[in-house]
């Protein structure tokens, strides 16, 4: 909506949020109808509250992605974590965070003389989130990597709590380790994508250790700017060998007006 007619909105109704409300999703001047609020507002709080538990419930279809994720050129192979189902899974984030002791055998059989990078892309707290944005955010980080590096096979890991990479990236020899994962769902954006960045992986390492691109999607940060941001951090992560609080993220310094997909910078 271009500025006259967020102008206009405002003048036309009298609503004194009418302009706030078209430059936020949050719910704010909803109104009232005696005490309460008005039923459309009720009904879309409801609304908003079933596809946030639909996030976090719904199983992550993890052969629809890896056949995306091939068509793009990214090898993909599943795994999962010591969290038997989604109600564990809940119910306690440490099993989340490690690997099933069969997929550990079979990634280190994998890991060879190692790799530069490994990705992982985990279900997490909002299978939508994965499944909507992580092929288009790759297919926006992929021609920022240098052509020399060793890319291990992308990892589809269901059932995955942030640390769980960790481990993966143990398993496979990882230089460094980027993990895709569905973060909690809010109100407004049950589809939100995070990435965590960890230098050296290896099962133990804490938040403090990582760097986080977080809100990836259209509506918060687009995939070009937050594919430049993660390529920016990784190369920095290189030559000062550590992620995290050690690694301050400056890439905005240097991010096109323009991102590589032609989103604006602030969209």
């Amino acid at each position: 909506m271009a500025d006259d007619d967020k102008q206009s909105a405002l003048s036309d109704n009298g609503d004194a949020w009418a302009l706030w409300k078209t430059w936020t999703s949050a719910r704010i001047g909803l109104g009232r109808v005696g005490t309460a609020v008005p039923t459309a507002e009720t009904l879309g709080f409801g609304l908003a509250h079933a596809l946030a538990r639909d996030a976090i419930h719904t199983p992550l279809d993890v052969a629809a992605l890896a056949a995306e994720l091939n068509a793009q050129g990214w090898p993909a192979l599943p795994a999962k974590s010591r969290a038997p189902d989604r109600e564990i899974y809940l119910r306690r984030p440490d099993l989340g965070r490690r690997l099933d002791a069969d997929d550990r055998v079979r990634l280190d059989g994998m890991r060879g003389e190692g790799c530069d990078l490994a990705i992982v892309i985990g279900d997490g707290l909002s299978s939508a989130a994965v499944a909507r944005h992580a092929v288009p955010l790759l297919g926006a980080l992929y021609p920022l990597l240098p052509e020399d590096w060793c890319i291990a096979p992308v990892v589809i890991a269901t059932q995955a709590r942030v640390a769980l990479a960790d481990e993966v990236g143990e398993a496979l020899g990882a230089r460094m380790v980027a993990m895709l994962i569905g973060e909690r769902p809010g109100l407004s954006s049950p589809d939100s994508l995070g990435i965590y960045l960890t230098w050296a992986p290896r099962v133990g390492r804490s938040d403090a250790e990582r760097n986080c691109i977080s809100n990836v999607r259209p509506e918060g940060q687009p995939y070009g700017a937050a594919a430049y941001r993660l390529n920016w951090l990784m190369q920095q992560a290189g030559v000062l060998r550590l992620t995290g609080v050690g690694l301050k993220d400056e890439s905005d310094a240097t991010l096109p007006l323009v991102a590589p997909d032609g989103t604006p910078r602030l969209a």
